[in-house]
């Protein structure tokens, strides 16, 4: 077969196969997602920027893109990893194939690869660099390239908006409006909606908004999002949280809930190849309910740590029995490492939103 692209990574393995999207040669991170459906979501998650994704699931491409389920509006990730891409899709509510979208806003592709085998390498050896090329490109040179090339380290304030922007409630179920502020660190689009549709104006702010800045909008909650990267990259964000603590209701999502933990204190740490699926399995510790979740992310907060805060551990994954969802009470702060958002996912978590709002409720009326 006439292979045109290849994959090399750091641990000298490669894998050859066909190039779809933009055909640059670039580093990335290259990680896995186990989810069977939702790979437009995915695509426009500015929480994969700088990576390359192993989807797991065979077929990709196959209903297209649809106009209402982009998670951003510039989708950043580094590039798309499968087994079979389908070039033709089939969906009536499809405007453009995967690969018109991939091309459009640089985005690397590669199909035809044995995504089973790779999986288990980056399992067995963790999260490392990867580095997309021609298939001509020899071992040497590439891991060469790949020795020589850091991955960026500011992902956040490339991906996060640069000015503020609002998006009101449509209607509020109860009759009551709340505003929130959203700080941006690589916000999906459908946080915004899920507040939306439960009667929560929000503003969103860029990244790096002082708490001087914030305080004016006079908001009745403030939302930490999800975003790329390690949450020690972003220090900004971590005293502006310090500093709006007890002040107002935080709720974290994902990066938020890292910064929230890192903001009373606690300590964060890398995971041997991170948690990216929408099958994850969570136990409410509060309720002993558990939680099918939607997950991406490469770091955690760590448990240990948390001794020395006021902070309290919520919930738990069932897989490795690592920190899910934190919580000061006295503070109205609370934060999960999952997204109650899905997109794609299910939606077993979307009562979190409502606990934002009642933290909210409860804050006025103390």
């Amino acid at each position: 077969m006439n292979y045109n692209r290849k994959l090399i990574l750091e641990n000298k393995e490669e894998y050859y196969g066909f190039g779809f999207g933009d055909p640059k040669q670039a580093v990335f991170e290259i990680v896995f997602n186990t989810s069977m459906v939702g790979y437009q979501e995915i695509l426009s998650d500015p929480s994969y920027t700088d990576q390359a994704v192993v989807m797991t699931y065979p077929l990709i491409g196959n209903y297209g893109m649809a106009e209402e389920d982009y998670e951003s509006e510039k989708p950043t990730i580094g590039a798309l990893i499968v087994r079979e891409y389908n070039p033709e899709p089939s969906n009536f509510r499809s405007k453009r194939s995967l690969e018109d979208v991939m091309n459009e806003y640089g985005i690397a592709g590669v199909s035809g690869i044995d995504t089973r085998k790779l999986n288990r390498t980056i399992r067995d050896h963790g999260s490392m660099k990867v580095l997309i090329t021609d298939a001509s490109t020899s071992l040497e040179e590439g891991l060469k390239i790949l020795s020589e090339t850091t991955l960026p380290n500011d992902a956040v304030r490339r991906v996060s908006r640069k000015t503020m922007a609002y998006y009101p409630a449509t209607s509020a179920p109860d009759g009551k409006l709340y505003h929130v502020v959203a700080i941006d660190c690589g916000m999906k689009l459908n946080i915004v909606r899920s507040m939306n549709a439960r009667g929560i104006n929000v503003t969103v702010v860029p990244w790096n908004t002082s708490p001087d800045m914030i305080k004016p909008l006079h908001p009745d909650g403030v939302f930490l999002s999800n975003g790329p990267g390690d949450p020690t990259d972003v220090p900004e964000v971590i005293e502006t949280v310090k500093s709006l603590i007890g002040k107002v209701p935080i709720f974290g999502i994902c990066l938020g809930h890292q910064i929230l933990s890192l903001a009373y204190g606690a300590k964060t740490y890398k995971l041997k190849f991170g948690h990216r699926g929408g099958n994850h399995p969570v136990k409410n510790r509060k309720t002993n309910r558990i939680e099918i979740t939607s997950q991406n992310h490469s770091y955690a907060v760590d448990d240990q740590s948390i001794a020395n805060t006021p902070l309290t551990v919520t919930h738990i994954n069932l897989l490795d029995q690592t920190v899910e969802g934190v919580e000061c009470e006295k503070d109205f702060s609370f934060s999960v490492q999952y997204h109650p958002e899905s997109a794609p996912g299910p939606q077993d978590s979307a009562y979190l939103f409502d606990a934002f709002l009642r933290n909210m409720e409860s804050y006025k009326n103390r």
